[in-house]
């Protein structure tokens, strides 16, 4: 069975975002436990690209698939995981990229939806948080997408929220979303 390709963000309402995620059903990857098989040889780059074997993978659809059975592990490793296999993945930063912004509303009413560059679609809000993580180069901003997944805001993206953050004055610099506040400037 195909997978339906990802909708486009644009021509969504916050509203049908939302009863889109209401709707979605990922396989419960937190259930299985299969004893550890090897590596799939696969590795996430930086900016979101998935690998095979040193290869890109160049079917959408396939990377989404396989975004569908990621889950971190306790130690902080990510791994592709079936009822019946489970096999490391190399992650470089995030395994996601926010690729695409949606805003309604404004200060406290501000509602966030993100689309990843797997298609998905992820609402801010108090399960789904803005953060600033300290990083060796700099701080970056991630969004938390499910159970221990982030996904890091593309810079253009985070120039977006940056905007409307400043456009609203808030002290300290953030915004809402969804009844949340985020700080976008580092100081909570």
């Amino acid at each position: 069975m195909p997978m339906e390709p990802p909708p486009d963000l644009a021509s969504l309402s916050l509203t049908d975002i939302a009863r889109l995620l209401a709707e979605k059903r990922l396989p419960p990857v937190e259930n299985w436990n299969p004893a550890h098989c090897g590596d799939s040889d696969m590795r996430i780059a930086r900016d979101g690209t998935w690998f095979h074997q040193g290869s890109p993978i160049g079917r959408e659809a396939m990377v989404r698939l396989f975004s569908t059975i990621l889950r971190r592990e306790s130690d902080g490793s990510y791994v592709l995981v079936t009822p019946v296999e489970k096999l490391s993945i190399e992650v470089e930063d995030a395994p996601f990229v926010a690729v695409e912004l949606k805003t309604e509303g404004e200060g406290r009413t501000r509602s966030l939806a993100f689309r990843l560059n797997t298609g998905d679609l992820v609402a801010a809000g108090p399960d789904n948080a803005l953060i600033l993580r300290e990083t060796p180069d700099g701080p970056h901003p991630y969004l938390h997408v499910r159970a221990g997944l982030d996904a890091l805001i593309a810079r253009s993206v985070y120039y977006e929220l940056m905007n409307l953050a400043l456009d609203e004055s808030a002290d300290p610099i953030g915004l809402w979303s969804n009844g949340a506040f985020f700080a976008l400037d580092g100081s909570a």
